[in-house]
């Protein structure tokens, strides 16, 4: 079981265009996501629910806020309510028999799981330490990664002009996070500030071994690989919540319970119900829909209101977007 440099290079250039680990993971199972033209009808049905399921997880932080609870715990909570709306949704679509692993894949799913799931505890981890927007928008710092592992691994010189689009997203989510005003402040930034930051680093660069490994997995239908990242993360975290101890029933229950109904199955299911609509160049806008209600929501929600730089950052972030679509456009037209 190998890996080949073809496949790979084929990965690495579908994670540049879905930092989300939702959106890569569906580009990756799903060859339909993959199609080079979609009539104008389809295209404006799939903007809507991958737009919906973007929101839902934009507004992930609210949830984890009012829960309360450790990391390890809402992962848990994340993964058995997430594994519980998989299973209907996949029940409904009558795809219950992929769920079977033969030897060829049962390894590549397992590791996939349980690093996804590493992922989510950092994740969730992070945001005890900084805000769910900064969080959400270092998770988007895959790209990054991607061009290291391109220029490292395989030698590839990326085009100049896709060197410019990512380094001008970056740049604008960087801004956009705040680190650097946090920096430049008369009190400085607490160690665990910088701790928080690592763990999103590092977390971004979990969730993009995963989908290394989910090209070796694209004949499985989209949610197959969440359903089994759900079920390794609920066999393997069931003690947490004895340990960091059960939540009180009720309101908390309610909010645990929705990282797993709202903000796994079903945000999941709409990106990938989107991502089977839409061209790649539209979802490579579209993507970025995510962080920025996540950043809407920390200013409205919690108060974290932008400051100037972060303002620049967004606007630079819109240039970006702009730059892309227009490249995408020009291609698909």
């Amino acid at each position: 079981m190998r890996f080949s440099i073809g496949g790979l290079r084929r990965t690495l250039a579908a994670m540049s265009r879905y930092p989300d680990p939702a959106q890569m993971a569906a580009a990756s199972i799903d060859p339909s996501a993959q199609a080079a033209s979609r009539t104008p009808a389809e295209a404006f049905g799939g903007v809507l629910p991958f737009v919906l399921g973007s929101a839902l997880l934009g507004s992930i932080g609210i949830f984890v806020h009012m829960a309360q609870a450790g990391a390890l715990t809402a992962t848990w909570f994340r993964c058995a309510f997430g594994l519980l709306g998989l299973t209907a949704w996949l029940l409904w679509r009558r795809q219950l028999r992929f769920l079977r692993l033969d030897r060829s894949t049962a390894v590549w799913v397992l590791l996939a799981s349980v690093l996804m799931v590493l992922g989510w505890v950092l994740f969730f981890a992070a945001m005890e330490r900084i805000s769910a927007g900064v969080a959400v928008v270092l998770f988007h710092m895959q790209p990054m990664w991607v061009l290291v592992l391109g220029a490292l691994c395989l030698g590839e010189q990326p085009g100049r002009k896709r060197v410019v689009a990512v380094a001008l997203a970056m740049l604008g989510l960087v801004l956009a996070t705040g680190i650097l005003e946090q920096a430049a402040s008369p009190q400085g930034t607490q160690a665990q500030y910088w701790l928080g930051v690592g763990m999103c680093l590092l977390g971004a660069f979990l969730t993009a071994a995963v989908t290394v490994i989910a090209r070796r997995l694209r004949a499985m239908p989209a949610g197959v690989l969440a359903w089994w990242q759900c079920a390794v993360g609920s066999a393997v975290l069931w003690m947490a919540p004895a340990i960091e101890g059960w939540p009180a029933w009720g309101a908390t229950w309610g909010w645990l319970a929705a990282l797993g109904l709202v903000h796994t199955a079903t945000a999941y299911a709409l990106i990938y119900t989107g991502m089977a609509r839409l061209p790649t160049g539209r979802i490579a806008v579209l993507q970025f829909v995510y962080p920025a209600i996540a950043i809407l929501v920390d200013w409205q929600y919690f108060g974290h209101r932008l400051g100037t730089l972060q303002m620049v950052g967004v606007l630079v972030m819109g240039a970006a977007i702009w730059y892309a679509e227009r490249r995408a456009s020009g291609k698909t037209a």
